[in-house]
């Protein structure tokens, strides 16, 4: 089971992740959606496409655009369609 964790909670885990650059993509149905605040803050890969943001609340502590996915990934990233990434400080765990 690979786990998402920040602040000693635990955001997502599942035994279906999608490794790509190094970063696990979990699931969407495998995160705890009440960690997660919508961000306006959006990002361009050259190869997967635009990828929007999530910050991370939990116990009054937010972690800004600490979770990113791809609504309409390019092609060659259709792998990560409907999954979410980590990171600044989340922790990864297999």
């Amino acid at each position: 089971m690979t786990t998402a964790s920040w602040q000693g909670v635990v955001i997502a885990e599942s035994d279906d992740t999608v490794v790509v650059e190094g970063n696990h993509y979990f699931p969407a149905e495998a995160v705890r959606t009440e960690y997660l605040r919508p961000s306006e803050t959006t990002t361009v890969c050259s190869w997967k496409g635009t990828a929007g943001y999530y910050s991370l609340e939990v116990d009054g502590r937010t972690n800004p655009d600490a979770v990113w996915y791809y609504t309409d990934p390019k092609p060659e990233a259709e792998h990560v369609r409907g999954r979410v990434a980590f990171w600044r400080g989340v922790v990864v765990a297999e």
